[in-house]
C-alpha cells in the first residue's frame, strides 16, 4: 500500500514536469576507450539530436538547453552551443552550461525542470557531457589561488585530491578496506551481468566514431568503430582480486584503482516538457521529474554528500526510504558509497541494481544525466515506479532527486 506522499507523486497532473526521452552514449575509458579521439561537443551533439529525433519532436519547439560540463574547453558555452546547432537545433533555442562538479548533469535537468515549472518554457533539454581524455589532469587547474582565501582551512580543503577525501571518509568513519573491496566487486559483478544480458542496450545510443591507433610501424591509422557498450566493465572481478591492488593515495590507505570510479568519457540528455504540452503534441511520457535538493558538507569528507542530500529531498517531498523502489547513488569511491548506504540504512539490493560508476565509469558532467537514463531503464525492466538519484560533489556538497517511472 502506498503512503499518502507516494500516492501524491504518482498522481498525474497537467502541470507535471515529465520526461519525454532520456538517452546516453556508452561510457568509455578515458585515454584508451572508444571515445578517446572524439571531442565532447560531438558526443553532446549525438545525444541532443537523439533526445528529440527519437520522439519525432520538431526541434524548433525546444526553448532552452542546459548542459552540465565540469572540464570545458574554451569556457564551455561555446562548444555546447556548437553541439546544439550541429544537432539540428535552431539558433532560436537558447543554451547555457553549468558546473556543479559531479552533479552538473542533474543540475542541468533540475534547471530545465524548474523553468518549466515556473512557466518560463514548455519544453527543454537537460544534458551532461565530459571528455576526461581531453579535459582531465593538471592542465585543467589554474596556476594559483588567492593566498588570502587559502588561509581558511575549509577553503584549502576544497583543493584536496579526491582520493584523499576518500581516505578521510574511510578513516573518519572506519570504513574497512574489506567492505570497500566487497562493494566494488559487487558493482563490477552486477554491471557485467547486466551487460551480458543486454540490459543496458535500451538506454545507450550507438555512436560511430573515428579511432586513431598506431600500427606495427608506429604510423597512426584511422579506423571507424561503432561504440555501443560501456568498455570499462570487467568480468570476473572479485573481492579477492581487488585485495591484491596497492593503495593509490596513501601508503596505508584503503582506496585504489579498483574501488574508485573510473576516469571516463560520455554524454547523456533528458528531454523534458510540461505534461499537458507533451500530451497535446502526442509525445511519449517515460516518467516524471518530482524534486531535487542540494546540501553542503565539509570539503574534506565531500563523499558523505548523499547521506545528507537524500534525507533532504525525501523530507521536501514527504517521502520515506520505504517509498523508494531503488536508488542510483554515484560510486565516486567505495568508501563514501558504503558510508552513505550504511548511514541511511538502505538495503544494498536496492542500490545500483546494474552496478555503478566503479564498474561503468564517471564522466563528471555526464553522470547526473546518465543516472536518469539508467534509472528509467531499470524501472521499466523491473516494474518499479519511484527512484532516487544522488551523488557526492567535489568541494563538499551532495545532490539528490526523485523521479517517477510511467512505463
Amino acid at each position: 500500500m502506498s503512503s499518502p506522499a507516494k500516492s501524491a507523486i504518482l498522481a498525474k497532473r497537467p502541470d507535471d514536469v515529465v520526461i519525454v526521452s532520456a538517452v546516453r552514449t556508452a561510457i568509455t575509458k578515458a585515454r584508451k576507450g572508444g571515445f578517446k579521439d572524439t571531442h565532447p561537443e560531438l558526443l553532446l551533439s549525438h545525444v541532443l539530436r537523439a533526445a528529440y529525433s527519437s520522439v519525432r519532436l520538431d526541434p524548433k519547439l525546444i526553448e532552452d538547453i542546459s548542459v552540465g560540463n565540469v572540464l570545458p574547453a574554451g569556457g564551455g558555452a561555446n562548444a555546447a552551443r556548437m553541439a546544439a546547432l550541429h544537432a539540428g537545433i535552431p539558433d532560436t533555442t537558447s543554451l547555457n552550461t553549468v558546473n556543479r562538479q559531479c552533479s552538473s548533469g542533474l543540475t542541468s535537468v533540475n534547471q530545465i525542470a524548474n523553468q518549466i515549472r515556473a512557466g518560463e518554457i514548455d519544453i527543454g533539454i537537460g544534458a551532461g557531457v565530459e571528455s576526461m581524455t581531453m579535459g582531465y589532469g593538471p592542465s585543467s587547474m589554474p596556476s594559483s589561488f588567492s593566498p588570502e582565501v587559502l588561509t581558511d582551512p575549509s577553503a584549502e580543503d576544497c583543493l584536496l585530491p579526491m582520493g584523499l577525501t576518500s581516505e578521510a571518509v574511510s578513516s573518519t568513519f572506519s570504513i574497512s578496506r574489506d567492505s570497500q573491496d566487497a562493494f566494488a566487486a559487487r558493482s563490477f559483478q552486477k554491471a557485467s551481468a547486466a551487460q551480458k544480458a543486454g540490459k543496458f542496450s535500451a538506454e545507450i545510443l550507438p555512436v560511430k566514431v573515428t579511432v586513431l591507433n598506431k600500427n606495427k610501424n608506429g604510423e597512426e591509422e584511422e579506423r571507424e568503430v561503432l561504440v555501443d557498450s560501456d568498455d570499462g566493465i570487467r568480468e570476473g572481478v572479485t573481492k579477492e582480486s581487488l585485495a591484491k591492488l596497492k593503495p593509490a593515495f596513501t601508503k596505508d590507505g584503503t582506496t585504489h584503482a579498483g574501488n574508485a570510479s573510473q576516469v571516463s568519457d560520455g554524454a547523456a540528455a533528458v528531454l523534458l516538457a510540461r505534461r499537458d504540452v507533451a500530451e497535446r503534441l502526442g509525445l511519449p511520457v517515460r516518467g516524471k521529474f518530482v524534486f531535487a535538493a542540494t546540501v553542503g558538507v565539509p570539503p574534506k569528507i565531500m563523499g558523505v554528500g548523499p547521506a545528507y542530500a537524500i534525507p533532504k529531498v525525501l523530507q521536501k517531498t514527504g517521502l520515506s526510504l520505504t517509498d523508494i523502489d531503488f536508488f542510483e547513488i554515484n560510486e565516486a569511491f567505495a568508501s563514501q558509497a558504503v558510508y552513505c548506504i550504511e548511514k541511511l540504512g538502505i538495503p544494498y539490493d536496492k542500490v545500483n541494481i546494474h552496478g555503478g560508476a566503479i564498474a561503468i565509469g564517471h564522466p563528471l558532467g555526464c553522470t547526473g544525466t546518465r543516472q536518469i537514463a539508467t534509472g528509467l531503464n531499470i524501472a521499466k525492466q523491473y516494474g518499479a515506479r519511484v527512484f532516487v538519484t544522488s551523488m557526492c560533489i567535489g568541494s563538499g556538497m551532495g545532490m539528490a532527486a526523485v523521479f517517477v517511472s510511467e512505463e
